[in-house]
């Protein structure tokens, strides 16, 4: 016994060694360890337990097989059992064919080939429970192409923590997060002109603002700003603030200029033969203008009928600035605790022309359906349950017309408002900008012919 125990000491200190070298390893740096240790163990096990998995996920089909089977025959007197040896054909279930799974940033994706009758959506619906059943984070589905599913699996949340605002570089366009991709989350308001932000309060509403601020500060561009809580969100910016409204009133006359530079700007395009202003020489381009709205529901409210002629004029001139903004650089990005179909049809006419959709935390199912009901339902169904304790987490229809999990880079109160003093000096002045306009309405034609660009 005295023989055998130094052996079995001397092995269990080498495996003790071992594991806390693999655990040092995936603490220092997880992506090497993935890939060289911890991927290869995952990819055979998804391929050894994929039939079960389907099979418990209802992933799989009845399909009839020929099976050589042994069929007990008739027991003699003698007490044998005599054993006929044939082919039959026998109901088997097959499972989807599953290509070699490819190692992710966080995780893995794999493709799978459907089998006949399934669709992605049932794939989808199956996600939790792939999830669950293989013991990552989250699985995402997509299908590039017809009879082909992709399956993403998320080994950990990568949202848990998120690195600082990098610079932005290109003009409007600004990075303030990141996706659950690894991939940071950018903003391209050349892309998607207009923009809804819903979220409760405390769920990262106003952070994401103060990253839009901070990386558009130092671009030559012209902020405008609606807040509608009496200027308490928008005023310590208001430095780097072309124009500033601070009630439904103020927002009437500064929506009014917004419609009559638009008019402007169409007949300088229309002189020039220009679409839109990007095709106009740089030395007559007009600034870009990206207006931020807040409490964008305040501007629908109405507490009496005396307001009811008000509220027209707010959500038709609201509505024309995002129906014609885009060509003559006027960008939206309109923000909201409540945004629902009752605060009236001008707010579900504004929403069919944000293309752009943010949806954090919220309080009631409604404003998460009227932010992202026509999207992927699954897309719904993770916008309510982003919890309370991860604040800055949103899904985000993206540019690429797929929706993401993201979480916004916090961003302090006092950087946003150190970046609007410091770049103050590019202010451009409000009344030369509105120098000249004429506060004309557009008439039919204008309109198609704006529309149809």
């Amino acid at each position: 016994m005295r023989e055998i125990l130094p052996p079995l000491l001397d092995t269990l200190i080498v495996l003790l060694m071992v594991a806390a070298g693999l655990w040092s390893w995936r603490r220092i740096h997880y992506r090497s360890f993935w890939l060289l240790a911890g991927y290869p163990l995952t990819a055979l096990s998804v391929r050894a337990t994929w039939r079960k998995v389907a099979l418990g996920c209802g992933l799989t089909k009845k399909r009839q097989r020929w099976w050589f089977t042994l069929t007990p025959g008739a027991v003699a007197s003698t007490g044998l059992v005599k054993v006929r040896r044939r082919f039959q054909r026998v109901a088997v279930d097959t499972k989807p064919w599953m290509w070699l799974p490819l190692p992710t940033r966080y995780g893995w994706r794999v493709t799978i080939r459907t089998l006949e009758g399934q669709i992605p959506e049932d794939y989808a619906e199956a996600a939790e429970r792939l999830a669950h059943s293989w013991r990552v984070h989250a699985v995402r589905v997509s299908s590039p192409r017809p009879g082909r599913v992709v399956l993403a699996a998320t080994m950990r949340d990568p949202l848990v923590r998120v690195d600082q605002v990098p610079a932005s570089s290109e003009l409007l366009k600004v990075t303030v997060g990141r996706l659950e991709t690894g991939k940071p989350w950018v903003i391209d308001f050349r892309t998607v002109p207009h923009w809804i932000n819903a979220g409760a309060t405390q769920s990262g509403k106003s952070n994401l603002a103060n990253a839009l601020i901070v990386g558009l500060a130092p671009q030559p561009v012209a902020l405008v700003g609606f807040d509608l809580k009496g200027g308490v969100e928008f005023t310590p910016y208001a430095p780097r603030l072309s124009a500033l409204a601070t009630c439904r009133a103020e927002s009437v006359r500064l929506l009014d200029d917004l419609v009559a530079l638009m008019v402007d700007r169409m007949g300088l395009c229309r002189q020039a033969g220009a679409r839109n202003i990007w095709q106009l020489p740089p030395a007559i381009r007009p600034v870009p203008i990206v207006a931020l709205v807040d409490e964008l529901a305040e501007l629908y409210l109405m507490a009496d009928k005396s307001e009811k002629d008000e509220i027209a004029k707010t959500s038709t001139a609201l509505l024309r600035v995002a129906q014609l903004g885009r060509a003559f650089g006027i960008y939206l990005f309109c923000c909201g605790q409540r945004i629902g179909s009752d605060l009236g049809p001008g707010v579900t006419a504004l929403r069919a022309q944000c293309s752009g959709r943010i949806c954090h935390r919220v309080n009631d199912p409604e404003t998460a359906t009227m932010t992202l009901g026509d999207l992927d339902p699954a897309a719904l169904i993770s916008a309510r349950s982003i919890a309370a304790e991860t604040p800055g987490v949103a899904i985000v229809a993206s540019q690429d017309g797929q929706w993401y999990r993201a979480r916004s880079f916090y961003v302090a109160e006092h950087a946003a408002e150190h970046a609007a003093r410091m770049y103050a000096d590019l202010t451009p002045s409000w009344a030369e900008l509105t120098e000249g306009t004429h506060h004309a309405e557009i008439n039919d034609a204008d309109l198609d012919e704006l529309l149809n660009a």
